[in-house]
């Protein structure tokens, strides 16, 4: 409002200039300078062309008015009234005004467009200000308020208010306080439309970043033109995504330099552990060889035999997943027959199968697959292993292959008491063990998580198929050798 009121009182002050320009004008020529009517139209329309130049066509079309009416009074006869006795002069009258008008809105719109020209590249050069100053900008944490300030210091409005849709909060800034409540402001973010109050001169435009309202941007006052506020708009919504993307981008490289320093430690902690167990071992199992020992001590003995059996497999579970997290783990795969990756673990967990009988079906037509006989290996270990301590004794299991989907599927089946559909998604979770029998049964529950990391690091997958009281079976899948693996 108060800016209104100054831009009309300088109009007013601008009008009367010119009409003291053209009353000076004419108490020149009938004073001072005795000339012929022709020249004191085209001085009169000369001096209208020049108010029109440096002021404006209202100020230009009332030198007009008033040149026209002394024009008339002093100059055509009878000089000293508003008669005019030759037609002609008639015509040289009206054809003075309609020359000065034209002429004069013609100057004012050469003017104005000169003057639009150089507010454009005014806000040009702010807009690249404002947009290097944003990306300037090194505290995402207070983003939202330098934003602020920075439209503020740019382009000079009255007041400034920068809402934040993801807190709810606003943010304000320039010389005075905008009166505007954060109800809409809130409403803009919400609706993503613009909204503008002529009185208050309040703008108010969405912020949004694909497809996706983040927030609000007001100003009062200032010369900022719709162009200028959308471009505002944009360059603010995108330092806002470049500031998270920055943020979210150190924080993933945190956790991964996290990651990374914990899987050092604890492979380091595990072979320090595994240091001192070899020559525990080693002497339990000579003291049980030699059979020096009383039927109690042997007892004993062979208790400390397979406590540190379970701790060494702990530990190399434990190397082994601190090796897949730290990406340490190099694969060298080569063409195998499944049955070449199948049977050196059946070979080394006879022993230990209690037993229990193994249906080994693998036809001889199925096709080679892409492989790391070792990490297969510690696959198949564990799967085995699994259906061993989870099933009763002397249950039998199944060991099979075939081609899906364009790879060999390998599964392991057993009889055993099935897993609950509530806990099927989360087996293969790191550190995750059943409610039934985390408290029955040892392990780390690093097994599975570990076999699914080596399974997608060949390219496959690996999954259970199991109902409760009928066996479960886990399947994994290799690639064929000279075949790409789809994504």
């Amino acid at each position: 409002m108060k800016n209104q009121a100054r831009a009309g009182l300088r109009t007013i002050l601008r009008v009367a200039c010119a009409l003291a320009l053209i009353a000076v004008l004419t108490l020149l020529f009938t004073r001072l300078v005795k000339v012929n009517f022709t020249t004191v139209a085209l001085t009169y329309l000369l001096a209208v062309l020049g108010i029109a130049t440096v002021w404006g066509l209202v100020e230009a079309v009332a030198a007009s008015i008033l040149g026209m009416i002394c024009f008339n009074y002093f100059f055509l006869p009878p000089v000293g009234t508003f008669t005019i006795a030759d037609p002609q002069n008639w015509v040289a009258l009206f054809a003075f005004l309609f020359t000065s008008v034209i002429a004069s809105h013609l100057s004012s719109s050469v003017k104005k467009r000169a003057e639009e020209a150089i507010r454009r590249q005014h806000e040009l050069e702010r807009l690249y200000a404002f947009s290097r100053a944003l990306l300037l900008l090194d505290s995402p944490s207070e983003l939202m308020k330098q934003i602020a300030h920075q439209v503020a210091q740019a382009f000079e409005p009255d007041a400034v208010a920068f809402y934040d849709r993801s807190t709810d909060t606003v943010y304000r800034a320039g010389p005075e306080d905008i009166p505007s409540d954060v109800s809409k402001l809130r409403d803009v973010a919400v609706q993503g439309t613009v909204w503008h109050d002529a009185t208050s001169r309040i703008r108010v435009m969405p912020i949004s970043l694909g497809g996706r309202t983040i927030g609000s941007l007001a100003l009062q006052g200032g010369f900022v033109s719709e162009t200028a506020l959308h471009s505002i708009a944009n360059l603010a919504a995108i330092a806002l995504e470049r500031a998270r993307a920055q943020e979210a981008a150190s924080h993933a490289e945190a956790v991964r330099q996290s990651e990374e320093l914990k899987s050092t430690m604890l492979d380091a902690l595990a072979h320090e552990f595994k240091s001192p167990l070899t020559p525990i071992k080693a002497a339990v199992t000579s003291m049980l060889a030699d059979g020096l020992c009383n039927s109690a001590h042997q007892e004993l003995l062979r208790i400390v035999d397979e406590e540190a059996d379970r701790l060494n497999a702990m530990l190399t579970e434990a190397i082994q997943m601190a090796r897949i997290e730290a990406g340490k783990v190099q694969l060298q795969t080569s063409p195998h027959s499944v049955a070449s990756l199948v049977e050196p673990t059946l070979a080394k967990l006879r022993g230990a199968m209690e037993g229990r009988d193994i249906e080994v079906c693998i036809p001889g037509d199925l096709p080679a697959v892409m492989a790391d006989p070792e990490f297969v290996g510690i696959v198949l270990w564990q799967l085995l292993t699994n259906a061993v301590r989870y099933t009763p004794p002397g249950s039998p299991l199944a060991v099979s292959a075939r081609v899906q989907d364009e790879q060999v599927a390998v599964s392991v089946a057993d009889q055993g008491p099935g897993i609950p559909v509530q806990e099927q998604s989360h087996i293969f979770e790191k550190f995750y063990r059943s409610r039934e029998h985390r408290h029955l049964i040892p392990g780390t529950g690093m097994g599975l998580a570990i076999a699914r990391e080596i399974i997608r690091a060949h390219g496959g997958k690996i999954w259970v198929n199991s109902e409760p009281g009928k066996g479960s079976e886990f399947l994994f899948t290799l690639p064929v050798a000279g075949k790409e693996v789809s994504p």
